[in-house]
């Protein structure tokens, strides 16, 4: 899920990809900047890139 959000995929798109309510997406997006410790889309996608999750 991280690597789609890095991506730009949206909640809708992610749950289209992974079969899963937008919802259930909601909730994983939000637990992921929890624990990140991140506040948005783009700082979750800057950690990944950082932590060689996603290419940059």
């Amino acid at each position: 899920m991280l690597r789609l959000i890095a991506e730009g995929a949206t909640n809708t798109e992610i749950a289209v990809i992974l079969s899963i309510s937008p919802h259930t997406v909601k909730s994983h997006v939000i637990n992921i900047f929890n624990k990140l410790g991140v506040n948005d889309r783009t700082q979750a996608a800057v950690w990944a890139a950082r932590s060689d999750i996603v290419l940059p």
